[in-house]
């Protein structure tokens, strides 16, 4: 059975910190592309970060510089790294392990940055 648990959330002041992580199992981990999306209420759910297997990295260009996403391949496990928070990154994140075909969810963890 595939699990992406998310944990890391909570509240956080604006100009804060967060770090998520995502631990995976049921997958050959080292297979798979990671993601991390966040859904804002009333919004579509975006590309936050993304780490193929190989270890490339692609932000979207609202975190760059500001986020940094990385993955242990011996732990199973992705991280995304986040400094100087906004408001406007207040959303429900989500981790995602993915191939051509295949795609897998975690329940989402929320963020909320607020003074």
């Amino acid at each position: 059975q595939v699990q992406l648990v998310e944990s890391g959330g909570g509240l956080v002041q604006p100009g804060g910190s967060l770090r998520l992580t995502c631990a995976t199992s049921g997958i050959i981990f080292t297979r798979y592309n990671m993601g991390w999306y966040r859904q804002a209420p009333g919004r579509q759910r975006e590309l936050v970060a993304s780490i193929s297997s190989s270890g490339k990295t692609n932000y979207a260009d609202s975190v760059k510089d500001r986020f940094a996403i990385s993955r242990n391949n011996a732990k199973n496990t992705v991280s995304l790294q986040m400094s100087s928070l906004k408001f406007e990154d207040t959303a429900v994140y989500y981790c995602s392990a993915y191939l051509p075909l295949t795609e897998y969810w975690g329940q989402g963890t929320q963020v909320t940055v607020s003074s």
